[in-house]
């Protein structure tokens, strides 16, 4: 956490109302009444029906409490309500006035607002509202300063966003009132920064579309500007920037050394040493073990001081905790620039490592070197042939780069790499990140020319700000994927507002992600499929997508899975499109979007209707179902008593050629027309050696388990193309 919460107090709603209506708010005639007489003439100036409300600066939550009375006709009306409301004004209220205002009804009810998260700031609200608003949770999140561009994603954001348009005979609301109202919010946070939170809520929607704010309370404290003044002497320790010079020691080493190597198999002493020899890292490689053993033909050096200067710039640590801090000082002496600890007993510990951990920072900051870790697996770089860990595996080359704050997590990374054949280019390891943390290494990525994807893991946030503008640094330039981990606990809540209470850890970290244009995905194997697609797909101009299926099962559960997610448009087949496929498919054929090929394989038509399809200037993506069957099919021939004989053995070929032929008409189609052609099929995982998946991979592509996950993969990359356009306006 950067800062304690601070103290605040909420404004009267009347109060409340003042400081925001110069921003455009469009609140509901009322006026502030003192005594009952003064509340009737208000009634009778505004004219019936009325609401009649307790305002006072100790009052938030005036309807759980009936404070408010509804929809009052005549001037008895309003006095017999304000006689009734007095009697239930307590001291504690303090001083109290009657609102008198405008009745507005409506049947949609939304909340908009401000909340102050302990990580990330300020972040405007927006949500279904209503007495019912913390039962539906249907909120989106964004950091405050606001664009419209925000606003209308917040909008987009929304599960119930259908009620935006219109609704049961009420007219759609103006989507640029929306924008108006959040945009006022925004505002009014930049001119006033006291500002803790703003609660508006209902935001009500006339029968004619229009936007009326009906209530409101802002809370105020004093030190809200100071966020971050009160940081812990901890977070100091990252003021030392890290430079490229420090990375490039990190993945690029010209040497390296495993300093505590062993000669035991079983210890990480021996196996990181092993990893770096058995994949052929090109620099130098030395190793310090106590006893100058030879280990793995490598013999050792007895210490660092006997390392000649200069010989290695990347030092890689496996050796006791407190051995750590001497070690720094011979790295330094030794010009060792970069140096990773995957030595555990820090922070992770206890207070005594924390404070270990604490003095190995200064120390490495002092004599100006990147330690990563403590307590980490280590660092891969597929362009340096760098296998610096202590597990496995060791990836095949690409342009996917990960940083995770779980070294379990690389691993599984690194695993679907070598299980889909799409390559890694860099992947660390950050353990306790002690002084370089994930948005540092995502900061470098940024700049590293062969990473084309970014893929993250993080837990714990320690400095918002500082993870998004890496986060939006990098999205502004390549996709970045990241994955959140521990987000379910509510956090930023403000104890008086309705927004507060909505505001979770797990929304607030959503709308950074959608502001900045990361995509977030909820578990790490679809994380692995996005930034897949990013790094072996063109990036989808438009969201029109064409499913072409050779089994109709499979194309109508991708065409739900699509529908359900609502970003792809399963788009109406063209007339001239449709011409020209009934010429090559059977008269069968499902003469829709998916389209069912009815057994049209066997014609040897399916390189030419694909690349017909992706050709066509209203289709902006395809999704191929049914690769490898036939190969399937073979298999099971080749595995028969009667193989080779009856003709079998020609068949078998046959059909293996036609599978990989679709596989290579695929890419062929994709890099001819600049469109994302995907493949997918349960023999993917189910049979990885048919030659219809295997040759998918061989093309540098990635062959999808199901129709689903490949519908769920070009959805976020059509995301990620709309927030690179909209930044680029």
């Amino acid at each position: 956490m950067l800062g304690s919460v601070p103290s605040t107090r909420t404004l009267s709603e009347a109060a409340s109302k003042r400081l925001l209506a110069p921003f455009g708010l469009p609140f509901a005639l009322e006026q502030v009444a003192v005594s009952v007489e003064e509340a009737c003439v208000a009634a009778n100036t505004i004219g019936y029906p009325v609401v009649v409300k307790v305002s006072g600066d100790k009052i938030a939550h005036k309807t759980e409490r009936g404070l408010v009375r509804l929809r009052l006709v005549d001037e008895e009306a309003v006095r017999n309500a304000c006689i009734e409301l007095l009697t239930l004004v307590t001291v504690d209220d303090g001083d109290v006035s009657f609102l008198v205002a405008q009745m507005v009804s409506g049947i949609r009810e939304f909340i908009a607002g401000v909340v102050t998260d302990p990580q990330f700031g300020r972040m405007a609200v927006l949500g279904i509202g209503g007495v019912l608003a913390e039962a539906i949770d249907d909120v989106a999140l964004s950091p405050l300063p606001l664009a419209d561009r925000d606003a209308i994603s917040m909008m987009q954001a929304l599960q119930h966003r259908k009620m935006l348009g219109d609704f049961r005979g009420d007219a759609a609301i103006d989507l640029t009132s929306v924008v108006s109202v959040l945009s006022g919010l925004s505002a009014a946070c930049e001119a006033n920064p006291e500002i803790y939170s703003i609660d508006v809520n209902p935001l009500i929607a006339t029968a004619s579309g229009k936007l009326v704010a009906v209530d409101a309370l802002v809370e105020v404290a004093a030190d809200i500007g100071a966020k971050g003044s009160s940081s812990s002497n901890a977070e100091a320790q990252f003021s030392v920037a890290r430079s490229n010079r420090h990375f490039d020691a990190l993945f690029n080493p010209k040497g390296v050394v495993i300093v505590g190597a062993s000669s035991h198999p079983g210890k990480f002493g021996f196996v990181s040493l092993h990893n770096l020899l058995a994949n052929n890292y090109a620099g130098r490689i030395f190793a310090t073990n106590l006893q100058g053993e030879e280990v793995l033909g490598v013999q050792t050096l007895t210490s660092l001081s006997e390392l000649e200067v200069g010989s290695a710039d990347l030092a890689f640590f496996c050796t006791p905790a407190a051995a750590n801090e001497d070690l720094l000082r011979q790295c330094a002496e030794k010009k060792i620039t970069s140096v990773f600890i995957s030595s555990a007993g820090y922070r992770e510990s206890g207070d005594a490592g924390a404070l270990a951990e604490q003095r190995l920072v200064s120390l490495a900051n002092e004599l100006d070197l990147l330690i990563a870790g403590p307590n980490g697996q280590g660092v891969v770089s597929t362009p340096q042939s760098l296998c610096c860990q202590i597990v496995a595996p060791f990836p095949p080359s690409g342009g996917i780069s990960v940083a995770s704050q779980s070294g379990n997590f690389v691993s599984s990374f690194l695993n679907y790499s070598r299980q889909t054949g799409v390559g890694i280019a860099r992947a660390v390891s950050a353990g306790n990140a002690a002084q370089v943390r994930v948005e540092d290494y995502l900061d470098w990525y940024t700049t590293d020319s062969s990473t084309q994807v970014g893929l993250a893991y993080i837990e714990h946030v320690s400095n918002g700000d500082r993870l998004k503008s890496a986060i939006a640094k990098m999205s502004e330039s390549k996709p970045l994927v990241v994955v959140k981990g521990g987000a379910t606990s509510a956090g930023s809540k403000a104890a008086s507002s309705h927004t507060g209470a909505l505001a979770s850890d797990d929304k607030v970290f959503e709308g950074v992600c959608r502001s900045t244009g990361a995509i977030r995905v909820d578990d790490i194997e679809r994380a692995f499929d996005v930034a897949a697609s990013f790094s072996t797909q063109p990036l989808p101009r438009g969201n029109r997508v064409v499913v072409l299926t050779t089994v109709g099962g499979w194309g109508v559960v991708t065409a739900d899975a699509i529908a359900r997610d609502g970003v792809l448009d399963l788009v109406e087949l063209p007339d001239d499109l449709m011409s020209q496929l009934g010429g090559l498919l059977p008269p069968r054929w499902s003469r829709n979007n998916p389209i069912d090929c009815a057994g049209g394989e066997t014609r040897d038509t399916i390189p030419q209707i694909m690349d017909i399809v992706a050709a066509h200037e209203q289709v902006d993506a395809v999704i191929f179902l049914g690769i490898g069957i036939q190969s399937n099919q073979a298999r099971l021939m080749r595995e028969g008593s009667f193989y080779p004989d009856y003709g079998l053995e020609r068949i078998v070929q046959y059909h293996n050629r036609q599978d990989e032929r679709y596989a290579i008409a695929a890419d062929e189609a994709s890099k001819k027309y600049s469109k994302p052609v995907l493949i997918a099929t349960e023999l993917a995982v189910a049979d990885p050696s048919n030659p219809g998946p295997a040759m998918v991979r061989e093309t540098g592509r990635l062959c999808y388990p199901s129709g689903a996950r490949a519908a769920y993969a070009l959805a976020q990359m059509v995301n990620y193309s709309n927030f690179r356009t909209s930044i680029s306006r």
